[in-house]
Formats: C-alpha cells, sequence, structure tokens
C-alpha cells in the first residue's frame, strides 16, 4: 500500500519480486520476514522513502485498508475453501480454467463498482469485463491467478484489479494508532481580531472624500457624488458598517449542539 500511494507502476513491479514470499514467512522468523520485504521495497524506494515506510509499518498505518478489502471480501462471499479467488461481473471462481467462460457472457451482467484507489493493472483498453483478484500477496495461488490475469491483461482482454484477501486471517487484536479531538470553547470575551481589518478600517476613515469604496453592498462612491452635503454622515455610517463586520456575537446554548460533529467533519 505504502508504494502503490507513490505510483501505480512501482506497486505491480515490487509484486513481481514477491511472488512468492510467504514461503519465506513459513520458515524464517518475523523480523527476518520484515528485513526481506524491506529489502525487496528498497529496490523501489529512496532512502529516504525506506524511513518512512518503516514508521509507516510501525503504527500500521495501512492496515485499515488491508482490513477493508478484507471486508469486502468477506462480503462477497468468497467460495468455500478457495485461499484466492476473483470474481468477474457477479460470477466467482477459484479455479483459474474457469475464468475463461466466465469472461464469454460478462459483458452482458453488470460491471462492478470500483473504488477511488483500486489496484488497477496498467492497461490501455478500459473497455473490457474487469476481473477482482482476491488474494493474498505472495502465496502460490496469488502467483497462478496473478500469470493468467496480467497475460489477459496484456491481449486487451480484461481490467484486472486486485484486493487484499486473507483465507484464515490472525485471531489476534491489532493495536492501531488513534486520534483525539478537543473542542475548547472560550467566553467570547476575548475576541480574535484581524490586525489587517484594523489597519483597513483606520485608512478608510482617514481617505479622502472622493476614493472609491464598497462596505456590505453600499458604494459610497456614488453616495457622495449624489448627496455631498451629506458627507459626513456616510463617514460615519461607512465606518460602523465596517466595525460591525468585525463583532463576535455570544453563542447561544442551542447553536454549540452538534459542534463537535462539524469540528470533526472539519478535521477529517
Amino acid at each position: 500500500e505504502f508504494i502503490a500511494e507513490d505510483d501505480n507502476e512501482k506497486f505491480w513491479q515490487f509484486l513481481e519480486t514477491v511472488r512468492e514470499l510467504t514461503i519465506y514467512k513459513k520458515r524464517d522468523s518475523e523480523h527476518s520476514y520484515y528485513n526481506l520485504i524491506l529489502k525487496k521495497a528498497g529496490q523501489f524506494l529512496s532512502n529516504l522513502q525506506i524511513n518512512l515506510l518503516k514508521f509507516a509499518l510501525s503504527i500500521r498505518a495501512y492496515s485499515p485498508t488491508v482490513q477493508m478489502f478484507q471486508q469486502i471480501a468477506a462480503d462477497e462471499p468468497p467460495p468455500e475453501g478457495c485461499s484466492a479467488f476473483v470474481v468477474i461481473h457477479e460470477k466467482r471462481t477459484c479455479k483459474t480454467n474457469e475464468i475463461k467462460k466466465l469472461l464469454k457472457k460478462a459483458a452482458e451482467r453488470p460491471r462492478p463498482y470500483l473504488f477511488k484507489k483500486e489496484h488497477k493493472f496498467p492497461t490501455l483498453n478500459e473497455n473490457v469485463p474487469v476481473v477482482i483478484l482476491y488474494a493474498e500477496i505472495g502465496t502460490k495461488d496469488f502467483v497462478k491467478f496473478h500469470t493468467v490475469l496480467s497475460e489477459k491483461v496484456q491481449k486487451e482482454e480484461i481490467v484486472y484489479i486486485l484486493r487484499h484477501y486473507v483465507q484464515k486471517p490472525s485471531s489476534r487484536k491489532m493495536y492501531l494508532s488513534g486520534y483525539g479531538v478537543e473542542l475548547a470553547i472560550k467566553s467570547t470575551e476575548y475576541k480574535a481580531v484581524d490586525d489587517i481589518q484594523i489597519k483597513a478600517t483606520n485608512d478608510t476613515t482617514e481617505e479622502d472624500d472622493g476614493e472609491a469604496g464598497e462596505v456590505q453592498g453600499f458604494l459610497f462612491d456614488k453616495l457622495k457624488q449624489m448627496y455631498p452635503d451629506l458627507k459626513d454622515n456616510l463617514r460615519e455610517f461607512r465606518k460602523h458598517l465596517i466595525e460591525s463586520t468585525n463583532n463576535l456575537e455570544p453563542l447561544k446554548v442551542w447553536e454549540l449542539q452538534g459542534i463537535y460533529l462539524v469540528c470533526c467533519v472539519c478535521l477529517f
């Protein structure tokens, strides 16, 4: 996910280097497996990016994304006993030799909905059936499907989408980084004042009578031309309008209800 966020083509190149990486996972320790992944990723990332990748892995920054695809796969649902499977316009199979048959009438079935950050194999033709592969990267079943599907993409027969799927996910709970938001409401006795607006207000009181100006819809240059005998009153009126725009009215109790939700929406 880290590499895909940087470059989609690098993501697919990285997959080619880790085609059967899980064989090392069973044989080596978790630390050795971790170092092996960093070594493989180093072929496509700079030293700075490697450090960022280490940080992202330490806080499990992309675990929610992986879990999202896992949940989508569970909603399909997966064919029973399959560690990897494809969905071709609402039809599912975990056998590569059935893909050709399902593609024949795929155009007659509804196209799947694709999300914004899908892993799409580079292709030149989008007007072909969409094949979504659910698999765990680095497994033998992934390699088997990936080989068949990538060849079909090169022949412009399909659009190939990859989504993460683990047949038997770990039951161990995972701790993720969280975010806290605090809303502090202060008395309006402490008013935030824009120094630029204050300077503008002072300047307007000292400007020449013939200078143009518009405040809250009033064109004071026109008004001064039409009513030259009222220019002193117009100046005071303009000053009042400018000052009134800077006033902070106290909030009512009912206006505070749900304000924390508005703040969260703005933040995230």
